[in-house]
């Protein structure tokens, strides 16, 4: 029976090559995406799950409400105290783990010296996570200050193929001893590093700061824990959070600048789970996809998918009158109805699995593509082919199969044989609104949205980066100085012609970094977290940012101490009401700073500067300060660069860079371009979006296309008559041309104020300083449909117009 099913269906293809090729090739496109997002979805829910323990392993999440603010912030990150009180209070729990994330420091190995990369951690690391160790005893390895455990990889990289274990490696001016051998970390690890170092060597390093163990230090690690085997997972997680609650409640008594709550959040649930702050300056705390963003790609791969599935149905459909005396047999030789189905959902998944053949060619292709779209891309997914994801592509292919075949299957099924064998006319296929036409509209209305919605994010998004931030961008270098001194390259550097201006800052703002304390006016119960950037007195010329009272840092101060000097903006004078609205009148004020390194440091206003944007444009303009840089802070050099020959200027750059550290790669990049990574994830979407669009725009061309064809083809002796009768090619082309054009028009008065909409209500209201959607961004990508829809009909009514009335009448 089935075996007849196959072979029934395999010559009806054969008989209507065109209409099977438009069928698969537009199935095949659109599958490659649902490909695409299968494998992407596989790969993401694959992290972690090498763990033995997976199921049981939780990380704790901060909900931190600082001073003045309304809510609370969720970090990634929590404090080493929070680790050690779990241990001693919290009962319910098997193992405690602490991770403290910034070590990153040069190893002497000889004359070998070579950055590595890794964690502060704990023996219980071991016991929690499966990171197999090939030497070394994993209950021991960490337990001494000054020990470090490496992986393979940076153990050959550090002595070759010699044996690592026992050995000495020198870390600035310190000895420690390698105490094990690791697997590499694999691929699909939420937390990678090359080394871990014992945390009593972080202890020992840092016994002089108060400020280490405290529980508002939350921003440089990470605490994990693992439930009793066979334990109540519902009842377990409720019992702990609730002592994690009363944890929280007594040491937020002594905390007055923020409140502090703790949550579990589950392993599996890191990488595909609710967004978190990471509380580094980088923003950076491993790979992370919001399930909303993987909602949004898996609808938009569903309306692709859905769009070639109306071009089945519709065809299917369209050439229903061909297949009706083949239905009317079968029922009057004893089939039923759910033979019919069958038959049918048999011929539309034969055609899905051939789709399917070509579609993972397109996969293979796109591939790439989609994995080289933006960095972040290539350091989360692979993408490769595993059996898990064989399975799931030939069960997705006969899903769309089962989809595309389904309306026509019920269709045919539902055909009387009497009507059919009798009077083809007879059979009643539709009513004055017809689901052919309904599906065009759909099907048209998605592609508009999809295309205008792709030119309107477009123009945003060059709006974006074409932004004024209220400083200028163009041509400025910024050099991370990655720990060296900055004054020999600053020296450097403005000894070369084409380097205007050079000046060092903390942090690059407007790009997502950020930096900051705690200010108080003369009310000293009034707090607000103000953004800071340390830099120096050339800074601001170089930047042209704009001063409206007062000047530039006076004093030169060598250390953090001594820096008493600030330049704020006019925000901040009204966030303190400083000078009621008059700049000049805040000049000489004194403010009082605090964060992890001062407490209570008195300051004194010198200049106020006009506002600009500290944050990225979707976040609203806040209090900033600038304070002097010293030799304490980290340093980034900007530099001002005029140069006919960029590339060679930045080969004198690089030569420079390599006189003052040998170890470590030239980190550089123009502002503008730091500007435009910092908006990758708005680009990379476009790019997304703009590629389903063309894929919605050729399927649905294929679609109409083919309808057409069809159209024109069942009305040749019409249109011959037509002709004989007296008329023009003009008028023909007309004639069978409305139908599609007001289906089109239909879909254009849904599809535009739909997007318009859906920018100005939803999208853009995420971006206070936006620029409003304006007529032609809209109407672009309409123009684009039609000319492509004006081609597909022209095309083949001008053919049928054309054709000679006494060839096609002959025969009656």
């Amino acid at each position: 029976m089935i075996g007849s099913y196959f072979k029934t269906s395999g010559r009806s293809l054969m008989r209507n090559k065109l209409f099977s090729s438009i069928n698969i090739i537009g199935l095949a496109i659109s599958m490659s995406v649902g490909l695409l997002l299968i494998a992407f979805v596989l790969d993401l829910r694959s992290y972690d799950k090498f763990h033995k323990h997976g199921d049981r392993i939780y990380r704790i999440t901060n909900v931190a409400t600082f001073k003045g603010e309304q809510s609370g912030s969720k970090y990634s990150s929590t404090s080493i105290k929070t680790g050690k009180l779990i241990r001693e209070k919290v009962t319910g729990v098997e193992e405690v783990t602490i991770l403290r994330n910034d070590f990153l420091q040069d190893a002497q190995v000889g004359g070998n010296v070579l950055p590595i990369k890794g964690f502060w951690a704990e023996p219980s690391l071991f016991r929690i996570f499966s990171f197999p160790m090939l030497e070394g005893n994993p209950e021991t390895a960490l337990k001494d200050p000054y020990s470090i455990v490496l992986t393979e990889t940076a153990a050959k990289k550090l002595f070759g193929n010699g044996a690592a274990l026992g050995k000495s490696i020198k870390f600035d001016t310190l000895d420690y001893q390698v105490t094990g051998i690791m697997k590499d970390v694999p691929f699909f690890s939420h937390i990678s590093f090359e080394a871990l170092v014992s945390l009593s060597t972080a202890r020992q390093l840092n016994k002089n700061d108060r400020n280490f163990e405290d529980w508002a230090n939350m921003f440089s690690n990470s605490v994990y824990l693992m439930l009793p085997e066979n334990a109540d997972i519902a009842a377990s997680r409720a019992a702990i959070q609730s002592q994690l609650n009363a944890i929280a409640k007594e040491e937020n008594l002594s905390e007055e600048e923020a409140k502090i709550q703790l949550e579990l959040l589950p392993l599996h649930d890191i990488v595909i789970g609710e967004n978190l702050h990471s509380g580094s300056m980088s923003g950076s705390s491993g790979p992370h996809m919001p399930p909303v963003v993987l909602w949004i790609l898996g609808g938009l791969a569903l309306v692709v998918i859905l769009s070639a599935c109306f071009n089945y149905t519709n065809l299917s459909i369209a050439r229903a009158m061909r297949r009706f005396k083949e239905v009317g047999l079968r029922k009057a030789i004893g089939a039923q109805k759910y033979q019919i189905k069958q038959q049918f959902l048999a011929e539309a998944i034969m055609i899905s699995l051939s789709a399917l053949l070509l579609s993972f060619v397109i996969f293979l292709v796109l591939r790439p593509q989609l994995i080289n779209m933006a960095p972040e891309m290539q350091r989360t997914v692979k993408l490769n082919l595993t059996p898990a994801m064989v399975v799931a592509f030939i069960l997705f292919s006969v899903t769309v199969g089962v989809m595309a075949g389904l309306m026509p299957a019920v269709f045919f099924s539902k055909v009387s044989a009497i009507n059919a064998l009798r009077n083809v006319s007879s059979v009643k296929s539709f009513k004055p609104i017809t689901l052919r036409r309904a599906l065009v509209v759909i099907q048209y209305t998605v592609t508009l949205i999809f295309i205008t919605t792709t030119a309107v994010g477009y123009v945003q998004y060059k709006n974006i980066l074409a932004f004024d931030l209220g400083f200028n961008t163009e041509n400025i270098l910024n050099i991370n100085m990655q720990g060296n001194k900055p004054d020999a390259m600053v020296k450097e550097l403005s000894e070369m012609p084409e380097v205007t201006a050079v000046s060092r800052s903390l942090i690059i703002t407007s790009v997502g970094n950020a930096w900051g304390g705690y200010m108080k006016y003369k009310d000293s119960r009034d707090s607000a977290l103000v953004m800071t950037n340390n830099v120096d007195e050339n800074y601001m010329p170089l930047h042209g940012y704009k001063l409206v009272a007062g000047g530039n840092f006076i004093g030169r101060p060598t250390t953090g101490d001594a820096a008493r000097e600030l330049i704020v903006n006019q925000q901040f004078l009204k966030r303190f009401n400083i000078g009621n609205g008059d700049p000049a009148k805040a000049i000489g004020e004194e403010i009082t700073f605090s964060n992890f390194k001062f407490n209570g440091h008195r300051m004194t206003i010198v200049g106020v500067m006009k506002d600009f944007h500290y944050g990225k444009v979707e976040n609203l303009i806040e209090p900033v300060a600038f304070m002097f840089w010293t030799p304490e802070n980290g340093a980034v050099v900007n530099a001002k660069i005029q140069s006919k020959d960029m590339m060679a200027t930045m080969a004198k750059i690089e030569s420079t860079w390599k006189k003052i550290d040998r170890v470590h790669p030239l980190e550089a990049e123009f502002y503008e371009d730091s500007i435009e990574e910092a908006y990758s994830e708005f680009s990379t979407m476009i790019k997304i979006i703009g590629f389903l669009s063309f894929l919605a725009i050729s399927i649905a061309s294929m679609g109409l296309f083919g309808m057409v064809v069809f159209t024109t083809e069942t009305r040749l002796k019409e249109i011959g008559i037509r002709k004989v009768m007296g008329a023009s090619s003009g008028n023909l082309v007309y004639l069978l041309s409305r139908g599609f054009l007001v289906l089109l028009s239909i879909s254009a008065i849904i599809a535009l104020p739909v997007t318009y909409l859906f920018f100005e209500s939803f999208v853009l209201t995420k971006f206070p300083y936006h620029t409003p959607v304006q007529i032609f961004e809209l109407f672009a990508g309409l123009l684009a449909v039609l000319v492509i829809a004006f081609v597909m009909i022209g095309s083949q009514t001008m053919k049928a117009a054309r054709s000679n009335p006494v060839e096609v009448l002959k025969s009656e």
